[in-house]
């Protein structure tokens, strides 16, 4: 995570296609940035659900993975979005901020908000990860 966040790493496809990327990676935190382009407008002409959504995983997933051991891995069991301003292309640069409520042994918990370039809260969500051992 933090070869992403300093750039040693590629961005994996979903990061470049989705045009966001992994800005600050710390163990239980993880800030993902994103730019809400035109390519990602639904037919009422702001950003797409799905978008918010991807990011909002990412930067919880991420911090769930952070707080793994080397060589566990983490799958997302499930998340909750609330979209609560509308997201368009003259919004400009978003932020995520992950972060890890609790791990336990199997499960981890995380939230994420995501807020514009003034601090205005745009949406938020929750998500529980599975953790999964070594093979």
């Amino acid at each position: 995570l933090q070869g992403l966040a300093s750039g040693k790493f590629p961005l994996p496809p979903v990061m470049h296609n989705g045009r966001y990327r992994v800005a600050k990676a710390e163990k239980g935190l993880v800030v993902v940035e994103g730019d809400p382009s035109p390519a990602f407008l639904n037919p009422m002409n702001v950003i797409h659900g799905g978008w918010i959504a991807t990011v909002l995983d990412t930067a919880m997933a991420c911090a769930a993975q952070s707080v793994c051991d080397i060589g566990e891995g983490t799958t997302t069991i499930e998340f909750k979005v609330n979209c609560v301003r509308p997201i368009t292309e003259a919004t400009g640069k978003v932020t995520a901020v992950g972060e890890v409520i609790q791990r336990g042994r199997r499960l981890a918990t995380t939230k994420a908000t995501m807020t514009d370039q003034d601090g205005k809260v745009l949406a938020h969500g929750t998500e529980t990860s599975m953790i999964f051992p070594p093979e």
